[in-house]
């Protein structure tokens, strides 16, 4: 595989990790009876954390770091 193949698939497991924070907060209020406002889904989302949102970030940055350097490479040959 090559640094662009790598590069993508670091890309997909960001947005992966990114809407499964999201996924995990609704899965985890949908037993709530009262109605949603962006306040509750806010204290939601501090209960399921930050860890997902920094691998995803992470994720993100080492994909766009091989997309560049496959960019890069192929414009020095």
């Amino acid at each position: 595989m090559g640094k662009r193949g790598v590069g993508s698939v670091f890309c997909f497991i960001a947005s992966f990790l990114f809407s499964a924070r999201y996924i995990s907060t609704a899965i985890f209020m949908s037993g709530l009876s009262s109605t949603w406002n962006s306040e509750l889904f806010a204290s939601g989302l501090e209960y399921v954390g930050t860890p997902l949102r920094t691998l995803s970030i992470i994720s993100f940055l080492i994909g766009v770091s091989y997309l560049i350097w496959a960019e890069v490479s192929e414009l020095r040959k």
